[in-house]
């Protein structure tokens, strides 16, 4: 069975993307595919709790592969991700409560 490891690798491969830039695309991928899904208003969180509860179970599997595969653990590059994924979620969210930019016409 293909580690996590190897699926990210094949990901990069076929994108031609760095590994930070995936983690943006997946970011605003889960937020956005949760709020158009289950008509979740993006004000409301709940898209951006989708994307941490995907960001952070992607670094859980992350380590446990990792460690699985007897690697030295980086925590702090696993933060790193995290961040990453979440940064323009949060954001977004942020506008879409505080101002009226993300509302609709």
């Amino acid at each position: 069975m293909p580690t996590l490891q190897d699926g990210k690798q094949l990901v990069i491969d076929a994108t031609d993307l760095a590994k930070d830039a995936l983690h943006v695309h997946v970011g605003l991928l889960v937020f956005f595919a949760a709020a158009l899904l289950l008509r979740w208003p993006l004000r409301s969180g709940k898209p951006w709790a989708a994307a941490l509860v995907a960001a952070l179970a992607g670094e859980i599997w992350d380590i446990a592969d990792m460690a699985l595969a007897g690697a030295v653990l980086d925590l702090a590059a696993n933060w790193h991700d995290v961040w990453n994924t979440m940064l323009w979620p949060t954001i977004i969210t942020a506008l879409a409560r505080s101002t009226r930019v993300m509302t609709r016409g």
